[in-house]
């Protein structure tokens, strides 16, 4: 039995990863078009292509940590040595170099695609190391929900700093003349110490993880040339591997387009000085996720992790596609807040549930094929985040363009807000339907044969 320090400092490195996820899912795409100075297309191609070379980069790393030894083991070495690497790219992500428009829109690929790269390197070992952790699925779960519920105060120290941020800036004049009614019309400045404050207690947390961490598991391991081919033919071969990366793409789609239509919907639907800021709309939502993992283990003990997180995710689609009909006016502002709490709790259910379920199927391919291949099954959950997250970001610009968007106007087309205010609800809602489609062919018989 592991003890509560460990379950705590593994929760640390999934704090870690969330702070910044959480900003590329909410804030990137509002910095690349009104800050950074992109065109909406640009930026959007920009989100789209680097994913293109994740889709390589993430089981290459899955590969590359199965067969790293070190006196550390597999995986946790690479808390130790990218947390430096992860915190620096991290801000130098959100610098905005005083140069041509060529230039920095060059400058924002490399950097985007480092960042991906470093977060590849840290995210896929880190996920992997669950698989390790421990031989008893049950425990894999509390530690699941333990990564989970820190990776929610990860989120939500994130979102206080930005609400923090958006606080200080709102209302006053921009390097442009223009008055502030959001984190997109703030100076660049800003944004680059609001970005360094949160990579700085990245790279510590960490260290913290890889310092309260161990592997225990361990697996035989082949080294004959066509090993790595033999393991990439066995993941092909996995069907549920397949259909819970695509609920994966579906989960983080839903999450990643509406956390980034919210601040074009608080700055062009709502308007500017509301009680209720964009910030704290998110850092609510956070709460409310963090409750929700509290009940994902008594909730899949009846229900089984595939039923727990198929009525939820449900259940948050439906709730989420309302706010389209959601009326001006404080009593909107009410009920937006309802569905906010309702989605929160809904997600938080599922989201500890898919590691546990990668764990499961990393556990069941150990059984049938006796290799180790952990962090190449684990590095689909990282694609799968960086895929949802991408096409959310992707499809968030493309709509936008489309539509006409103007950045930094404070009058935008009829077209414009209806974009958004379907970008906040029932868009995003598509994707979460189309993971609990995945998940009603996921194999239940999996689950049986691992949890029981």
């Amino acid at each position: 039995m592991a003890r509560l320090s460990e379950k705590i400092g593994y929760g640390f490195g999934d704090m870690a990863s969330s702070m910044f996820w959480k900003i590329f899912s909410y804030y990137l795409p509002v910095f690349y078009s009104d800050v950074f100075g992109l065109k909406p297309a640009h930026a959007a191609t920009l989100l789209l292509i680097t994913k293109l070379y994740d889709a390589v980069s993430d089981p290459m790393m899955g590969l590359i940590a199965d067969r790293t030894v070190s006196r550390w083991g597999k995986y946790r070495p690479y808390l130790l040595w990218m947390a430096i690497p992860f915190a620096v790219i991290g801000i130098l992500s959100f610098y905005v170099p005083d140069t041509s428009y060529t230039v920095k829109h060059v400058y924002a690929y490399v950097m985007y695609i480092l960042m991906m790269t470093v977060y590849t390197a840290v995210n896929v070992p880190y996920g992997a190391l669950l698989g390790v952790i421990s031989t008893d699925s049950k425990e894999r779960s509390v530690f699941s929900s333990f990564r989970m519920f820190f990776a929610y105060v990860g989120s939500f120290i994130a979102m206080g700093v930005f609400w923090i941020f958006e606080r200080s800036v709102s209302g006053k004049v921009n390097a442009a003349g223009q008055t502030i009614r959001g984190v997109g019309d703030a100076d660049p400045s800003s944004w680059l110490l609001t970005v360094s404050a949160v990579a700085a207690a990245c790279a510590v947390l960490f260290l913290l993880c890889f310092a309260l961490t161990r592997e225990r598991v361990q697996g035989e391991r082949t080294t004959e040339r066509g090993s790595i081919l033999k393991d990439l033919k066995q993941l092909a071969g996995n069907g549920p591997w397949w259909l819970l990366l695509g609920a994966g793409i579906g989960q983080l789609l839903f999450a990643s387009l509406r956390g980034g239509a919210a601040a074009y919907y608080f700055a062009n639907i709502l308007g500017g000085n509301l009680f209720l800021s964009c910030a704290l709309f998110l850092i609510i939502g956070e709460i409310a996720q963090m409750l929700g993992v509290t009940l994902a283990v008594p909730l899949s003990s009846r229900l089984g992790k595939r039923g727990a997180f198929r009525a939820t995710l449900l259940l948050a689609a439906v709730i989420n596609a309302g706010i389209f009909w959601i009326p001006a006016g404080t009593a909107g502002l009410w009920i937006l807040v309802a569905c906010q709490i309702l989605v929160g709790l809904a997600v938080g259910v599922g989201s500890p549930l898919i590691w546990s379920m990668f764990a499961d199927i990393a556990e069941d391919s150990r059984r049938r094929n006796g290799n180790l291949s952990t962090g190449l099954i684990f590095s689909s959950s990282s694609m799968a985040q960086k895929f949802g997250g991408a096409f959310g970001g992707f499809i968030l610009l493309m709509i936008l363009g489309a539509a006409g968007y103007s950045a930094g106007s404070a009058e935008q087309t009829g077209e414009a807000l209806t974009a958004i205010r379907s970008l906040m609800s029932w868009i995003p809602s598509i994707g979460a339907v189309a993971a609990v489609v995945c998940l009603c062919f996921y194999p239940l018989r999996l689950e049986k044969d691992v949890v029981e």
